[in-house]
């Protein structure tokens, strides 16, 4: 009773209160279109325009060739909601809907939806969610396959308003027991649910209540339902209920904030904003932190007459009241899962989703052309001075709009302070020496072996003498560095990396080697049974420079453990570091990101990194390679999500400048992943080196890259220059490069043609860790 009669006031600030504590600024919309499927319905409900009785001439169903039309203008469009709203089972009083069914090979207006969502799904990438009525545990078994979400308003808890003279009289559907059970099928079916009150048509506030705790207790007992509506009645000219009252916006107010003082922060609380017209900002006022699904290509079906607020008033709205307005999927963050959702709708929930698990903000991903959807703007730094913790950077990872654009401020601004305006580049050789691997990296395309033969390129191995060449070539075209990675042959020893590293120091001793990932490292010590240290001070002797940072990934086993297997783990990747360290060679650290893992992950490898610094202070600079997904395995096979947003790129470049300083202070990112414009807009975020020109890129390639092989030095300065800064050519570890190395990088002559000749007799089955006897020597030997 005391919700009863308790100030509106006092609900709306305990309501707000809890709102914040569960979703702190972010309030969510998403973008759908709306499918009609059918608009025949055996229930006769007193206020619906919605559902009508068949008209001559027209068809009980949209045809299937229509729901995809309306489902491509909305792909189109960005949108990521495919909303089914029908009838409630008119094959029951209808005979046109029976025919219709049986001409198009059903027997139910639920078999019909089957095929129309499964289609929407599977050609359109839109996520169907589906509110066909009232279901058996059987029908929302078989709907699962082919939905993120479903949905079933309780509208009331009151078997009163079924009763003659009820707005829910001659609907037998509308029986709350009925609906309750559906709710209850759906949890039982692990399906993520929504569900709700319509207030305004005859209820009681104290029936409210009734339903709302109806619809919390099921929520309790399966945790299913993601998402409560208040929806308010709107008279409609043509109903039964034409001349009745509609509910105040004080009543509207005060059942959204009683519905969030019951359903408690974490809930999901939304109030249609088109059905309050120019006051729907107040809504958020009671403790909403959800407008429902908007769309700009279809109207609401159900409230004809109240058409959505556009996207830009929605966003003001929000941010009037100090809030980040954010796009969302059908399917809430919590339950994107193996649990509740079905195997063949998970990878179009991964693919349409971002780190948080909503809804990706554009069609922007790394190595695709194209133009970046921002570009940062001025704004007022967020204070970060104190070193941050875990806490600190995934909240910081979290930013959206405003609160983003403050961020990549800081990171610039603290750039600027440690970096000046100077952006450094480093002439430079890529050489993937081969793409024959025996481990199981789920995101590269770029190596051969059992699993991956299906992929571009045929198996490769380049012989000494090649690389030797690429090598000469490159010092003609002014590098000062080569950077060697490969895939672990199965035939590899540690004396394979040895004898590259020795045949190059003594064909072009000037030519800094940069090579060698920390798997390759720690496979080729464990190859030749020699402690790290000891293998690492026999690459150095024999020549090696320093260590590339990659094989990183993700610092956190977690999602190694689903990415990379049976790959180096994190303290294994740590050790080789700091055991180069130690052997006075220099490295950096990499982080791939954009796939599975989520910022948490991100904020454990930035902090694991500052710790590893400040011990052995090695690391030279930071390097965020976002995933380029489109020929990676895991996203081929539906389990990754598309890549970072252009968003979240540029966020992990700034807030590794804030939690790295003054351990790392240099940041770079990959042109090949961002592209030019994209690299422009780094140099706003915190970004102060280029990395190499490469002069020959196929990793990234691989993977569906479309930026290119070789950013020579003309258009890295002109770039540089373009973004009001200051390009300095550098060496690997940033030391000054001779002129004549500079003014030869300039002008150079065009590359011969690589050759890669095919490995005929690569093992492509997981051999062994040892290796083949004699075979490094065989190499040299026909080299």
């Amino acid at each position: 009773m005391e919700l009863l009669d308790r100030p509106l006031e006092d609900l709306c600030a305990e309501a707000r209160a809890l709102r914040d504590e569960g979703h702190g600024r972010l309030v969510t919309y998403s973008p759908k279109v709306f499918i009609p499927l059918t608009k025949l319905c055996r229930d006769v409900c007193h206020y619906c325009t919605f559902a009508r009785p068949p008209r001559r001439g027209e068809r009980a169903y949209v045809t299937l060739d229509k729901v995809l039309g309306i489902a491509r203008a909305g792909a189109a469009a960005g949108c990521r909601e495919a909303l089914f709203t029908l009838g409630d089972k008119p094959e029951l009083r209808y005979s046109a809907a029976r025919e219709e069914l049986a001409a198009l090979g059903c027997e139910t207006t639920l078999d019909y939806l089957h095929r129309a969502a499964a289609a929407v799904l599977e050609e359109t990438g839109l996520l169907p969610h589906l509110n066909p009525g009232v279901m058996t545990r059987e029908d929302v078994r078989r709907l699962r396959g082919v939905s993120a979400s479903m949905g079933l308003m309780l509208e009331t808890a009151s078997e009163r308003l079924s009763a003659r003279g009820g707005p829910h009289f001659g609907s037998p559907d509308k029986a709350p027991r009925l609906r309750l059970d559906t709710i209850a099928a759906a949890g039982e079916e692990r399906v993520p649910f929504t569900s709700g009150v319509l207030i305004g048509i005859g209820e009681t506030r104290s029936e409210r209540l009734e339903g709302l705790r109806a619809i919390r207790d099921l929520s309790e007992r399966h945790g299913h339902v993601q998402e409560v509506i208040v929806q308010n009645f709107r008279a409609k000219p043509g109903t039964r209920m034409a001349a009745a009252p509609e509910p105040s916006l004080e009543e509207l107010l005060w059942t959204i904030a009683v519905a969030r003082i019951l359903l408690g922060p974490s809930a999901h609380v939304q109030a249609p904003p088109n059905l309050s017209f120019d006051d729907f900002p107040r809504l958020l006022d009671a403790g909403i932190d959800d407008w429902g699904g908007v769309s700009p290509v279809t109207i609401d079906h159900v409230n004809p007459e109240a058409p959505w607020p556009e996207l830009e008033r929605l966003r003001a709205a929000t941010e009037s009241r100090g809030l980040e307005l954010a796009p969302r999927l059908p399917v809430y963050p919590e339950w994107i899962s193996g649990r509740w959702l079905d195997p063949q709708v998970m990878p179009a929930v991964l693919r349409a989703s971002d780190s948080l698990g909503l809804a990706r903000e554009d069609s922007w991903s790394p190595g695709e052309d194209g133009g970046i959807p921002f570009f940062p703007r001025d704004a007022l730094p967020v204070d970060t001075r104190d070193e941050l913790g875990e806490d600190e950077l995934e909240r910081l990872f979290r930013a959206r709009g405003h609160e983003r654009e403050r961020v990549l401020a800081a990171a610039d601004r603290l750039r600027r302070e440690v970096c000046g305006d100077e952006v450094t580049y480093v002439v430079t050789r890529n050489i993937q020496y081969t793409n024959v691997c025996y481990f199981r990296c789920g995101f590269c395309a770029f190596s051969k072996g059992k699993l991956a033969a299906n992929l571009r390129g045929a198996p490769y191995l380049v012989p000494h003498g090649e690389i030797i060449r690429r090598c000469e070539e490159a010092w003609e075209r002014g590098a000062t560095e080569v950077c060697l990675q490969g895939g672990i042959h199965p035939a590899f020893t540690g004396d394979y990396y040895l004898s590259v590293v020795r045949a190059i120091s003594e064909a072009v001793p000037g030519l800094h080697v940069h090579a060698f990932s920390a798997l390759e490292i720690w496979q080729g010590a464990a190859t030749l049974g020699l402690p790290l240290e000891h293998y690492l001070a026999d690459l150095r002797d024999a020549g090696l420079g320093s260590l590339p940072g990659t094989a990183a990934e993700i610092l956190d086993d977690e999602v190694r453990r689903i990415v990379c297997p049976d790959k180096v783990t994190t303290a294994q990747w740590l050790e080789v570091h700091e055991t180069a360290h130690r052997a006075g060679l220099r490295s950096n650290v990499t982080m791939m990101f954009g796939h599975v893992e989520q910022p948490l992950s991100w904020a454990r490898h930035l902090i694991r990194a500052r710790e590893q610094q400040r011990r052995s202070g090695g690391f030279t600079e930071f390097v965020p390679l976002p995933f380029v997904h489109m020929e990676a395995p895991m996203w081929l096979q539906g389990r990754a999500r598309s890549g970072p947003t252009f968003g979240e790129t540029l966020l992990v470049h700034a807030v590794a400048r804030l939690a790295l300083h003054p351990w790392i202070s240099n940041v770079q990112v990959s042109w090949v992943k961002l592209g030019r414009e994209g690299v422009a807009a780094a140099l706003r975020a915190g970004v102060n080196d280029l990395g190499g020109t490469l002069m020959n890129e196929s990793i990234s390639r691989a993977a569906g890259a479309r930026h290119g092989q070789e950013f020579p030095p003309e258009a890295m300065e002109e770039l540089i220059r373009a973004a009001g800064r200051i390009p300095r050519q550098r060496t690997t570890l940033y030391g000054e490069v001779a002129d004549e190395r500079r003014l030869a990088s300039f002008g150079a002559l065009p590359l011969a043609e690589p050759w890669n000749p095919p490995v005929k007799d690569a093992r492509l089955s997981a051999p062994p860790r040892l290796v083949r006897p004699g075979f490094a020597a065989a190499l040299t030997r026909s080299s």
